[in-house]
């Protein structure tokens, strides 16, 4: 390996280790008014909601729908930034698709937050099994979807991690 790629590769694991430590808390900065709009702006176009209490309240006639940090899903988003750095690829394709991995999650999310807030409002008999269920395995069978997509879609090859240090070994051998 290279000097450079190895101060690359270097690079990519101690953002992932300085985020994972001090800075889980910028996702959900950044993504919790992207999602709680978006959902406010679904559900007001339905039944008439507005935001209440801060950015993470929603007012639904008579139904306080609090949109806590798992609905936001911040560690998903944090997940998907570390299969992205995690993987080998050029600059220009590892910022577009982080790019396209988060867009998808937050509609994705968008979609699922406003459809159990309308499943709760309408007074769904399952809801709470629904939403046990898909918070327990549909939340990790769609973030690994998007990556997945996201591979497919960007024409990546590698495994994440298991490439890094499969070059890494490669240059030691050598």
């Amino acid at each position: 390996m290279k000097q450079k790629e190895i101060f690359l590769l270097f690079g990519r694991y101690v953002i992932l280790v300085v985020l994972g430590l001090f800075g889980l808390w910028i996702f959900y900065a950044i993504f919790t008014p992207l999602t709680v709009y978006p959902v406010n702006w679904i559900l007001d176009k339905i039944y008439g909601s507005y935001i209440v209490e801060g950015f993470d309240t929603i007012y639904l006639k008579g139904i306080y729908l609090n949109i806590i940090p798992a609905c936001i899903a911040g560690s998903a988003y944090y997940l998907l930034l570390i299969l992205n750095l995690t993987t080998p690829m050029k600059i220009e394709k590892r910022v577009k698709n982080i790019l396209v991995l988060w867009g998808c999650f937050l509609a994705l999310n968008i979609l699922r937050i406003a459809g159990f807030a309308i499943l709760f409002y309408s007074g769904y008999k399952y809801f709470d099994i629904t939403h046990k269920a898909f918070w327990y395995f549909g939340s990790t069978i769609m973030v690994a979807a998007i990556w997945f997509g996201g591979a497919w879609l960007f024409g990546i090859r590698e495994i994440p991690a298991y490439s890094d240090a499969k070059n890494i070994f490669k240059s030691i051998k050598r």
